[in-house]
């Protein structure tokens, strides 16, 4: 009887002193990232067969459980991605957002001083100092256009190094993993035990990954998890990783990309594979935001140039020089044409090249372009050419590249050309736009020489003098490929025919309400009523020096609709990138905040079954302890009825 109430004893203190040791544990391990709350599962000992019944053995701690729920760190893990893809896309973004509203750093600001320093111009165009001062703001501008495509730049090379330093974290966190899962798989095979630390420890690794990039874990048979990430693409399995890589595009070198290492080179990953956390954070806001402003500020510095120039190319300068003569530079601006990228893994040496289309003349005076804010991909199958654009998949193909040229040049703004002779599966990536605010310049001739702003418009008409009529002619007009060589023309109105005649592709009928005059690019409108014989003389703009025609011609262009096929003028397009990029990042701001607010009722509801609770704890610890006394005062009781035995048998 004494030996069954000491061995019972013995059970109730092993019992107790597991529990104690496993409160302990918890309690110590209340703030590990990660860790699960324990507790012991205790069942009784097989009682003995007796006369009078069975009776019982005492108690034995069948398993440590480890309070946990797959299903809440699921929720955990699902949230926690979501928030950390947000949070990493806000904090790209807002740094747009800043640069493109800030009055100081903005386009805005520097477009509105540039054309007041036009403005200046036509005010006074025979004024060195109101030139001087147009230049000065077409600097600043300039200079402003530059600031904003270097900052992008430098998002781009902050993503580059981001991306390249997430993808060693991934692959740190899936190594560690596959060694959790070889002393997991061997400390459950010693004992058919779960081993909860290691447990842990290889959940919160997952926890960390899926901050990272969004994996699925599956649990193998062996106890060892299987992580997936994308569409079922292998991270870990058992011991074995498949690390991901980064390198530069095969067909953009300045773009850091991730890939996986088959078959003894790289095979690129599509960005979409990239779900959840914050590596897909920062490839959405490149894609999505920051590809987008870079093209936007580039299609605006590259629309500006080629209207501005468009429209500066029909003036004269204050040394009467019209285009083509002497010193005349028709180009107010410079910039670089479109960049063409070929795939580092072309089979040929085949080179293409874009320009940048001249630009639309409006009716109603000025230019529009119809440049995108989109890239695009060159290929060849070998028979035929194609050439799609990446924003929305619209493509174009053709037997040649000059036949493909002509079919794309009217709508997307830009002309193409090759050299050399391609492979079927050769490939380009064309950017129109993306790099024209970093190349945009002044006209260096330009600006070392105000005189050369042309200010004037290289002819003028007027009435002859003995006209009798009230007829009455404008200043008249040039286009683009105008020429001046068969000025003066003499136009002269016959009553008996009414018409006009005595100039280039003549003669016309007169309509008193107005009749408009062509020729050689050369346009003027007659009006009124002229007599028998009135002329009307075209001729070179000798001594114009106070004409401002052009001057104001070119101020125009602020309030024309100049960008976008003629759907904007530069403020609106502008603006359109601000509120985009405003109305972005206010999106990814309201969505991480409802998505960090999902990720704390998950958290919270882990906590309640997996945290430690350091009160309970405390009073776990007073039950262990009072079981254990207990015990030990049943042992004290066993031994000394035992000794009361052994003194009746002396």
């Amino acid at each position: 009887m004494s030996s069954g109430i000491i061995g019972v004893g013995i059970t109730g203190i092993r019992a107790a002193q597991v529990g104690l040791l496993t409160t302990e544990h918890n309690i110590t391990n209340a703030s590990t990232p990660g860790f699960s709350r324990q507790r012991i599962i205790q069942s009784t000992t097989p009682p003995v067969a007796t006369g009078a019944g069975f009776i019982g053995q005492g108690t034995i701690v069948t398993q440590i459980e480890r309070l946990y729920s797959q299903s809440l760190v699921n929720q955990v893990n699902t949230a926690q991605t979501n928030v950390s893809e947000l949070d990493a896309y806000y904090t790209e973004i807002k740094q747009i957002d800043n640069l493109l509203a800030d009055e100081n750093s903005g386009l805005s600001p520097a477009l509105q001083d540039f054309f007041r320093g036009v403005q200046s111009v036509a005010s006074n165009p025979s004024l060195l100092a109101a030139r001087q001062s147009m230049i000065s703001s077409a600097e600043a501008l300039v200079s402003r256009f530059r600031s904003v495509e270097n900052r992008l730049s430098e998002l781009y090379d902050g993503v580059n190094t981001e991306i390249r330093s997430t993808v060693e974290a991934v692959n740190s966190y899936a190594q560690q993993i596959a060694e959790l899962n070889q002393r997991i798989v061997l400390a459950q095979a010693g004992n058919n035990q779960q081993p909860n630390d290691l447990l842990d420890q290889r959940d919160y690794l997952v926890a960390e990954l899926n901050k990272l990039v969004e994996v699925k874990a599956r649990v193998d048979s062996d106890g060892s998890y299987s992580v997936f990430y994308g569409n079922g693409q292998q991270l870990v399995v058992g011991t074995t990783v498949s690390k991901l890589v980064v390198q530069a595009s095969y067909s953009d070198i300045t773009r850091m990309v991730v890939g996986v290492q088959a078959a003894g080179s790289v095979q690129e990953l599509p960005e979409n594979l990239m779900t959840g956390g914050s590596l897909a954070g920062l490839l959405n806001f490149r894609s999505e935001t920051l590809d987008k402003s870079s093209n936007d500020i580039g299609r605006l510095a590259a629309t500006l140039t080629l209207t501005f120039n468009a429209q500066h190319a029909l003036g004269q300068d204050l040394l009467g020089q019209a285009l083509g003569e002497g010193s005349f530079a028709a180009n107010f601006f410079t910039v670089s044409q479109p960049q063409v990228v070929a795939n580092t893994l072309n089979a040929s040496a085949a080179t293409v090249s874009a320009t940048f289309a001249s630009p639309t003349a409006a009716t109603g005076g000025g230019f529009y372009t119809n440049l995108s804010n989109s890239d695009y991909r060159l290929t060849y199958n070998g028979a035929n050419y194609t050439l799609t654009r990446l924003s929305d998949n619209q493509s174009w193909s053709n037997a040649t590249i000059a036949g493909l040229s002509a079919a794309v040049s009217p709508s997307e703004g830009f002309t193409l050309a090759s050299a050399g002779v391609m492979a079927a599966g050769d490939s380009f990536t064309l950017m129109p736009t993306r790099f024209a605010a970093r190349n945009i310049a002044v006209n260096s001739a330009v600006a070392a020489d105000p005189r050369l702003i042309a200010a004037a418009t290289p002819v003028r008409t007027t009435t002859g003098s003995t006209n009798s009529g009230s007829g009455m002619v404008t200043a008249g007009t040039v286009a683009t490929g105008y020429a001046l060589g068969a000025l003066p023309v003499t136009i002269t109105y016959n009553s008996g025919t009414n018409q006009l005649t005595g100039f280039p592709g003549g003669p016309v009928a007169y309509n008193p309400a107005g009749t408009t005059v062509t020729f050689n690019g050369i346009s003027l409108q007659i009006t009124g009523t002229p007599a028998n014989n009135d002329t009307f003389v075209v001729a070179r703009n000798a001594a114009g020096v106070a004409d401002n025609r052009n001057a104001l011609a070119l101020g125009k262009l602020q309030t024309q609709s100049t960008v976008a096929g003629g759907t904007a003028n530069y403020q609106d397009a502008y603006a359109r990138l601000v509120s985009d990029v405003g109305n972005k990042t206010r999106e990814i701001q309201v969505t991480g905040a409802a998505q960090s607010a999902l990720l704390k009722q998950s958290q919270d509801a882990r906590e309640s079954l997996s945290g430690v609770n350091l009160d309970e704890e405390a009073a776990n610890l007073l039950r262990y302890q009072q079981a254990y006394q207990a015990s030990a005062k049943m042992l004290d009781i066993g031994s000394k009825l035992f000794d009361v035995i052994l003194s009746i048998r002396s």
